[in-house]
């Protein structure tokens, strides 16, 4: 046996695809996992030194992003950099996740290339990252808000002084003669206000040659503060009064406070964005009571170790995974799983770390600690899915690129086109400014990740993994939904159905017969009969001479009556007749996919017991939800086709896939995809992987194997298969926001540029003031993210 590279199934050299590599064959489970290893192999060839060399990933907290340009530029500062293999920042997330080779560089000469770039990190020493983020971040929002009400206090003077210059409104002769020399100091102290966003748009740009939306702020304010510095002396000097020359000084005090407001709105609404894996990480209590040489303590819950007896009282939330050993209670694993109910739980049942204790006390014995527990592993894949980026953000990533240096050069055209037109400097002047100020990639750098983050966040409160942004944008596309039989729409296990009782025997009575002597044995059928008939409290008694026929049933002695339990093969070459309601129930039972099992007492049939592999909760309900959002729903299995057939209709579903074989499931997706089909495979077992990974979107059963969730790219936590119902509904819901997102940044741009450049001057008159474009460009933003802040809202199909 081999093992696949790819999947990490065992492969059967005999039956696995072979591919033969100088000093290495590799052989592999199924065509899709080959062409994986393929592809992997060109994208090596193509980027040897990458490829080859020892990689790390770093993932660093950014402060100070605002816009598209803000990422583009930080992500051109690391690529640059040496040793660097790739760099993606996340505007929403403020964070840089940087792969990079660790001979080469390191975290610390990392950070120093986003600082030079004119952006602030935060040190993740210690495991302390989230919480000095956290500081961080909320430190500059502090700092934008506190700079805010500085600019708008001093701006009102401003505009005071403008206005009564303009006006001739009497003021004492002193603020007449120096009404300069006063707007240009209360100006200057503005200037200081807006400090950081002229570094990040100035200096940054000297040392990186890329220009952001600072850089158009910053000479939009500039130019209008140097300007009117020039006219202010020139008119103090001469004692002209300044509505003769005009100054622009009220108009760069109130843009930066226009400026600073529109941070502070966004990076506050930004910050809720993200509020959901907050809440997920917020899950793990900070201590844990543990049993130590006897005696109750309580540790901080990062020393809680696999082994640890843990100690919960009604209210606590749980500190790692663990196996109950003593007590009972109900739990609330909702924050986790999206369960809605209480859970009970008793010795022998699985705890989730940072679930709610709601009753009783329990103690468990920690089996997953740390890193390893399913919430953390929950938070890492959220967090890792927020650090890509959705194949729909590259239009707007591709467009902002190029959107500050195109801006800047238009509004230096613009300026000289109106100039040649006869009009004046002031007017022409306004138009650059209005033009440079209005511009504002931040919308379209907010209008796909913050609809991601909160999206993400949503499906994790609901118990849904989405692995990757590309995932989400995906799902609602599909047009097929291709559902695994065994262990997916059904339990994938026996559990009896059935028991009918003939000659005065009544089916409690049958049933107590039959677990009696099946209790003996250790087949799974034999141990669907015990429990059932432990489920329905039938107390079973002990039994003599018992023997097991295997293949065919079971014999014993029970209360002086000789006892055999078997198929009709069994029976028959046992000479015993069946009678023929008997034999009329068993077919009727076998043609709904059920295994028959004949009881006998004393050469007479004196009962039927059915065991079968029955629907999961919620199967009809998924399919039928799926089937009115236009969705086609396939079951694919490896039953034989009357029993796939008659499961599949009491489903109901389009199609059946029926005696298919673990290894043509693939092809089968194949099949589905070469008819145009975008199709989302459902399964949960290793045989499911290859399909998984074939499929447009693979949604792997949290219940399942680890290779089955590996290779999906929406993983549900909760066996509840509503869920691939809300993942796709929450992806159509997300990407309508997106599009609506995208479509009022775009619309804002396309609109507001070319009045700002004077468009309708010659038909209406009308000319923006730059306070005006300002006041625009400050809300653009903010009504982009309060829109993605609107998902909040959502609610599952299922709880509508």
């Amino acid at each position: 046996m081999a093992i696949d590279p790819i999947c990490g199934m065992q492969v059967d050299e005999s039956e696995g695809l072979r591919l033969d590599r100088p000093g290495m064959t590799y052989f592999f489970c199924s065509k899709a996992c080959l062409n994986k290893f393929e592809d992997a192999e060109r994208a090596q060839a193509e980027t040897p030194t990458a490829r080859l060399e020892p990689e790390k990933k770093e993932v660093i907290p950014v402060v100070g992003m605002h816009c598209a340009t803000c990422v583009a530029t930080i992500e051109h500062a690391l690529k640059i950099s040496p040793g660097v293999h790739d760099a993606q920042v996340n505007l929403a997330t403020e964070q840089a996740v940087v792969r990079y080779n660790p001979a080469k560089t390191g975290p610390e000469q990392l950070r120093r290339s986003i600082e030079k770039a004119g952006y602030k990190t935060v040190a993740q020493d210690k495991g302390e990252g989230l919480e000095e983020a956290r500081k961080a971040r909320a430190a500059d929002i502090l700092s934008i808000r506190v700079r805010f009400w500085a600019a708008f206090l001093l701006a009102l003077p401003l505009v005071f002084l403008a206005i009564a210059a303009a006006y001739r409104i009497p003021l004492s002769e002193f603020v007449v003669r120096n009404n300069p020399l006063i707007q240009f100091v209360i100006a200057t102290l503005v200037m200081f206000c807006g400090l950081p966003f002229f570094m990040q748009g100035l200096v940054a740009m000297l040392r990186t040659r890329r220009a952001n939306m600072y850089t158009l702020v910053s000479v939009g304010v500039g130019t209008a503060y140097l300007y009117s510095v020039f006219m202010a002396f020139a008119l103090w000097k001469t004692g002209v009064s300044p509505q003769m020359g005009g100054l622009y000084f009220e108009t760069s005090g109130v843009l930066v406070a226009f400026v600073l407001l529109g941070q502070y709105l966004e990076s506050s609404a930004r910050g809720r964005t993200s509020d959901a894996i907050k809440k997920l990480i917020g899950l793990r209590p900070d201590t844990a009571l543990v049993i130590r040489q006897g005696a109750e303590i309580a540790i901080p819950v990062e020393e809680v170790a696999i082994g640890d007896i843990v100690v919960v009282k009604p209210g606590e939330r749980i500190a790692a995974d663990g196996i109950v050993v003593d007590g009972f209670s109900s739990i609330d694993e909702a924050m986790v799983t999206g369960e809605s109910f209480p859970v009970d739980k008793s010795p022998g049942k699985e705890v989730i770390c940072g679930t709610v204790n709601k009753t009783g006390t329990f103690k468990f014995e920690a089996i997953r600690v740390g890193r390893d527990t399913m919430l953390a592993q929950i938070i890492a894949m959220v967090q890792d899915a927020l650090g890509k980026k959705a194949p729909i953000q590259e239009v707007a990533d591709t467009i902002a690129a190029v959107f500050v240096p195109t801006i800047l050069v238009s509004s230096l055209a613009v300026f000289w086109v109106w100039l040649l037109l006869g009009e004046d400097f002031m007017f022409a002047l306004n138009t650059l400014i209005s033009m440079l100020i209005i511009a504002c990639p931040c919308a379209l750098g907010l209008a796909t990740p913050t609809a991601v983050i909160v999206g993400t966040g949503i499906a994790a409160q609901n118990g849904i993994l989405i692995k990757n942004p590309a995932s989400l944008e995906l799902a609602y596309r599909v047009t097929t939904v291709v559902f695994d039989k065994t262990g997916t729409l059904t339990r994938g296990r026996p559990v009896l159905t059935d028991y009918i009782g003939y000659h005065g025997k009544t089916k409690d009575e049958v049933l107590r017969i039959a677990a009696s002597v099946e209790k003996n044995s250790e087949h799974p059928l034999a141990q669907a009969v015990v429990e059932g008939a432990g489920q329905r409290s039938i107390r079973t008694a002990d039994v003599k001479d018992f023997i097991a026929l295997p293949g065919k049933g079971v014999m014993a002695r029970l209360d002086n009556d000789l006892i055999m339990i078997g198929n009709r093969t069994f029976l028959v070459k046992k000479n015993i007749e069946v009678a023929p309601q008997a034999s009329g129930d068993a077919a009727a039972l076998e043609a709904g996919g059920k295994t028959v099992m004949f009881v006998v007492a004393n050469n007479k049939t004196v009962g039927l017991i059915a065991v079968g592999d029955t629907l999961k909760d919620f199967a009809v309900e998924a399919a039928a939800a799926l089937r009115r959002m236009g969705k086609r729903v396939i079951m694919i299995t490896g039953d034989n086709a009357r029993t796939a057939e008659t499961i599949a209709h009491f489903i109901g579903v389009d199609q059946v896939f029926s005696e298919v074989l673990p290894q043509e499931k693939e092809d089968k997706i194949k099949q589905l995809q070469a008819q145009g089909a975008k199709v989302a495979m459902v399964g949960d077992g290793i045989n499911d992987a290859p399909a998984l990974a074939q499929a447009d979107i693979g949604i792997a059963i949290g219940s399942g194997t680890d290779i089955a969730i590996e290779s999906g790219d929406i993983v549900l936590i909760k066996d509840d298969l509503r869920d691939v119902v809300t993942a796709i509904d929450l992806s159509r819901y997300a990407m309508k926001k997106i599009k609506q997102n995208l479509f009022w940044a775009f619309i804002y741009n396309l609109i507001g540029i070319p009045i700002a450049a004077g468009a309708l001057y010659s038909f209406t008159g009308f000319l923006l003031n730059p306070m005006v474009a300002g006041a625009a460009m400050a809300f653009s933003s903010v009504s982009v993210v309060s829109n993605s802040l609107s998902m909040r809202r959502y609610r599952r199909p299922f709880a509508r």
